[in-house]
């Protein structure tokens, strides 16, 4: 019998543990191969798997209530084949009026026309991702994105990487299945999860047939464009000109809504908030791969490629640090946002909590733009009504080879080795 993999404890898990005892269902949401089953089996005392378990199609059938029936919490994997199930839970939840009944997850979202009652007020929601920096033990975490939102100066000087090793962490990705495989081995992985993506997932989703190549070429145009405020015309015109010619923008818009519900990828807000200056604020929010992986392994790129183009390879890491932040941010109640007026003034990464504190963020790969990067922030700080001044904790600009440290004009310098929630 083969082994269970020792469970590498996930900074979701605390979140998880106390949706449980506030509601009496939580839905665990994610892409697949993120950990959501592990992570779920771990507070579980009872699972049933509705894309394995040949009794569920049947049982749905003629006494769906049956498949509550277990000890609590009951864990409802892949729920979404089955999606009738919601409204089952819904209603036991009522009648038990208990908290930590059922934990379902899922790794792409029903249909829109699937009618589902709302749950408020009965379930709670907990986004998952692949793993960050600080889970797998990349970062020391000394850095705390709770305090920089608290207006604590982080007392730190560490965390320098080395450029190659970072580019071997950005190629293999956060999986928790890849964690301890070598490089290569996770190049061929990801690879073989991006052919299953355009041949089989997309499909599934909502059993409507799409050309796997036309996918293909879509994915293509986002790793390309990743990390930046690219919209549908745009994608439109790279595929149109590198790829496909006969692409309509309805089959765009339909690919990316199927990659939206698989979790593939995953949009970056821009921050709302009140100005001082003329200008006004851009409403184009960034796109991102889910795993910063899939955007390497979209495009066959090898890890020569990207020494070789270290701009792009900017975009890569900016990807990763938003999100890494993201992780992190969850963890302190916060959210991830963008920063881009018609000035042209821009700002990476806004962490905002639901309380109004917030934190900006330059990502940079290298220790080269750090001048421009806080030159740029003070900046954004100072057209900043007094309102929103208020409630900006910190300046600080991540990098990936430089050490961590606080400048003389107050913006931290924090190494991706450094960050952690």
């Amino acid at each position: 019998m083969m082994k269970e993999p020792t469970y590498i404890k996930r900074i979701s898990d605390i979140e998880l543990q106390r949706k449980l005892n506030a509601s009496g269902a939580v839905l665990i949401r994610g892409m697949k191969a993120c950990g959501k089953t592990q992570s779920a089996k771990q507070f579980a005392s009872s699972i049933i798997a509705f894309d394995q378990d040949e009794q569920v199609p049947i049982l749905m059938d003629t006494a769906p209530q049956r498949l509550l029936v277990g000890p609590t919490p009951r864990l409802i994997d892949e729920w979404q084949e089955h999606p009738k199930i919601w409204n089952y839970v819904r209603h036991e939840v009522d009648a038990r009026n208990e908290a930590g009944q059922f934990i379902l997850t899922g790794s792409s979202n029903p249909e829109e026309s699937i009618k589902m009652h709302s749950g408020a007020g009965r379930f709670t929601i907990l986004d998952m991702r692949t793993m960050s920096w600080q889970e797998m033990g990349y970062s020391t975490g000394k850095v705390s994105i709770g305090q920089l939102l608290e207006g604590k100066q982080p007392d730190v000087h560490d965390g320098s990487g080395d450029l190659e090793v970072i580019i071997e962490r950005i190629i293999k990705g956060g999986f928790p299945a890849l964690i301890h495989k070598e490089m290569e081995l996770a190049i061929e992985i990801n690879r073989a999860y991006v052919d299953l993506l355009a041949e089989v997932d997309i499909r599934r989703v909502s059993d409507v047939k799409r050309n796997p190549e036309k996918v293909r070429s879509l994915l293509r145009a986002l790793a390309r464009n990743t990390a930046t405020t690219v919209d549908i015309t745009v994608l439109e015109k790279d595929v149109k000109q590198k790829e496909f010619a006969d692409i309509s923008r309805p089959t765009i818009y339909d690919y990316l809504e199927a990659l939206e519900r698989l979790m593939i990828i995953e949009e970056q807000p821009v921050w709302n908030t009140h100005i001082r200056s003329s200008a006004s604020l851009r409403k184009s929010s960034k796109r991102h791969f889910s795993d910063v992986s899939l955007a390497v392994a979209v495009l066959g790129a090898s890890k020569e490629t990207l020494l070789n183009d270290l701009k792009y390879t900017g975009f890569l890491f900016e990807s990763l640090a938003v999100h890494d932040l993201r992780v992190y941010a969850q963890a302190n109640d916060a959210k991830v946002y963008h920063y881009y007026d018609s000035s042209g003034l821009e700002v990476d990464v806004i962490v905002q909590k639901y309380t109004g504190e917030c934190c900006a963020f330059e990502v940079k790969l290298g220790v080269g733009q750090i001048e421009e990067a806080a030159r740029n922030l003070l900046k954004f700080a100072s057209v900043l009504e007094d309102s929103s001044r208020s409630k900006l904790m910190s300046l600080n600009i991540i990098t990936g080879t430089g050490f961590s440290h606080t400048r003389k004009d107050g913006v931290n310098v924090i190494s991706l080795a450094s960050l952690g929630y």
